[in-house]
């Protein structure tokens, strides 16, 4: 291992973040950009088989747990809680069409979405408000963060699985309809069979 792939190492180790190549670059002392690439492809390559992975979400990076190893670091299992139907539309849609203001989402989803339910996302982490569009009105538009990325082990959006892969893995089930909507397979299905939570009452952005 060469200096500066230790150097890069030892900087992501104690890193309370994780950190891009620009960061990487300047916290080591403005070093090669390139070279920093490159010490970081090492290094994943390295990690690889190891109990701890090198990983890029977001353009950023960290070390995390290896998948297979995680459930020995766990106290207690975790409880799953499923995101209502509203929730997991609305998330979709942002991941796919993103930045989106909430008119936007309501045209593509065919109801009207309910402040909550954006809320509950901006709380998970997965969505952040990402300025305003500028239109008569500037609506506020949102966008996906690197914390969403990172919880579906993506390492940017264009990880994001197209609509015959998630049929094959079994994540559309219960919100299919949603997809299809999204996808443009079906145009006025999820208007439909909205359930509890899909036609809450509008508030403004």
């Amino acid at each position: 291992m060469n200096p500066l792939e230790r150097s890069v190492e030892a900087a992501l180790f104690a890193a309370e973040e994780p950190m891009s190549v620009d960061a990487l670059a300047g916290f080591l002392g403005d070093a090669d950009k390139s070279e920093v690439r490159a010490a970081l492809k090492t290094l994943a390559e390295t990690y690889e088989k190891r109990g701890i992975h090198l990983v890029e979400r977001g353009k950023r990076w960290h070390f995390e747990t290896a998948p297979d190893l995680a459930h020995l670091l766990r106290k207690e299992r975790e409880q799953v809680r499923r995101l209502s139907r509203a929730a997991t539309e609305v998330l979709a849609i942002i991941a796919y069409h993103e930045p989106v203001s909430r008119a936007e989402i309501e045209s593509i989803r065919g109801v009207q979405t309910s402040g909550g339910t954006l809320d509950v996302l901006m709380e998970a982490g997965w969505v952040k408000i990402a300025g305003r569009r500028e239109v008569p009105g500037r609506p506020t538009i949102y966008a996906t963060t690197p914390e969403f990325l990172d919880h579906f082990g993506l390492s940017s959006r264009r990880d994001l699985p197209g609509i015959a892969e998630l049929r094959a893995t079994g994540l559309l089930d219960p919100v299919e309809d949603a997809y299809d909507d999204l996808m443009g397979e079906n145009d006025t299905e999820g208007a439909q069979t909205g359930t509890e939570g899909d036609e809450e009452p509008s508030d403004a952005a």
